[in-house]
């Protein structure tokens, strides 16, 4: 325990918890490219051309960066009695930040989302909710703490849904401030996210041997350490798939597959050379890749067609 980083004043404290747990530079670049492209694919499916109002987009944007937020507060709660015993080093454990503290910065930053959603986009209401009540129901683990618990992949598939709701929200900032429905086509654009959120989830929670730890919950420990592995490579190549799919749908081109095709040769690369030999480098580089990849994707499928037709 660190007495003078915890004797700080609370603003350093948030300051230095953000650092650890919700870096804003790489969190916000993700989540920019996640909400651009949401954005972007959905309106190229419809046919329009040109993006949004700016201001709409940058609400948007403080919105989504709030959910993912959020979630990881409402993360800190669910894995405050494990963190306790077997991860001694993280923010809460430690004494950097208090459990009722963070619950104060969820409230703050909710009630600003709210707020600028009521004043200026009172169209995305409906799908807001939908969002904070998927959100409200993961905190309470459904309802089945114990079993969900006890079922890992169930567990995983059903916060994974998440991500593709949030994609809802992003992609209502076209359609839904335009009074119109969602195209069918942007069903697979959520099923990329969802497979998306996959890869990083179990690339983050791959680990070497020598980088397992007690009480810490991963996939190596689950299927093995390979196995779990070879299941990341599973699950990118489906991820790839339906960005193929995807980008079939909207006609943007056979240079974006051709891009995303190389994307996803180099991806590739770091967990076969984890099968072949898992160290803690390769571990690390595995979690790394995974974001790598997803902003790649994003970029490839959204935000590059729409910033082409933009300048074009």
């Amino acid at each position: 325990m660190n007495s003078i980083e915890n004797n700080r004043a609370l603003p350093i404290r948030l300051f230095i918890y953000m650092q650890e747990r919700f870096p804003l530079m790489s969190h916000g670049l993700l989540i920019t490219a996640f909400t651009f492209s949401a954005i972007s694919y959905s309106r190229l499916s419809r046919g329009l051309i040109g993006f949004i109002v700016v201001e709409d987009f940058l609400i948007g944007l403080f919105n989504g960066l709030v959910f993912f937020l959020l979630l990881r507060i409402c993360d800190e709660f669910k894995d405050q009695k494990e963190d306790k015993l077997y991860r001694a080093y993280l923010p809460v454990p430690r004494g950097l930040v208090s459990l009722p503290e963070l619950k104060n910065l969820g409230l703050a930053i909710g009630i600003l989302q709210l707020l600028s959603i009521i004043l200026f986009q009172p169209q995305m209401l409906g799908l807001y909710f939908i969002v904070v009540g998927y959100l409200f129901l993961m905190t309470k683990e459904f309802y089945v703490p114990d079993w969900l618990k006890q079922q890992p992949l169930i567990y995983a598939l059903s916060h994974m849904m998440i991500i593709p709701l949030i994609d809802l929200y992003s992609s209502g900032l076209d359609w839904k401030m335009e009074g119109s429905l969602m195209h069918s086509e942007m069903l697979w654009f959520m099923l990329v996210s969802y497979f998306n959120g996959l890869v990083i989830e179990i690339g983050r929670k791959i680990k070497a041997p020598d980088a397992e730890e007690t009480g810490v919950n991963s996939y190596t420990k689950l299927y093995g350490t390979q196995r779990a592995a070879i299941i990341w490579v599973a699950v990118l190549t489906l991820t790839l798939l339906t960005a193929l799919m995807a980008i079939n749908k909207i006609q943007i081109g056979s240079s974006a597959s051709i891009f995303l095709l190389g994307i996803y040769s180099l991806t590739l690369l770091p967990g076969v050379a984890f099968i072949i030999k898992p160290t803690i480098k390769k571990g690390k580089l595995l979690e790394k890749i995974s974001g790598v990849w997803t902003i790649s994707m994003y970029l490839i499928l959204g935000a590059f067609p729409m910033l082409n037709n933009l300048i074009a």
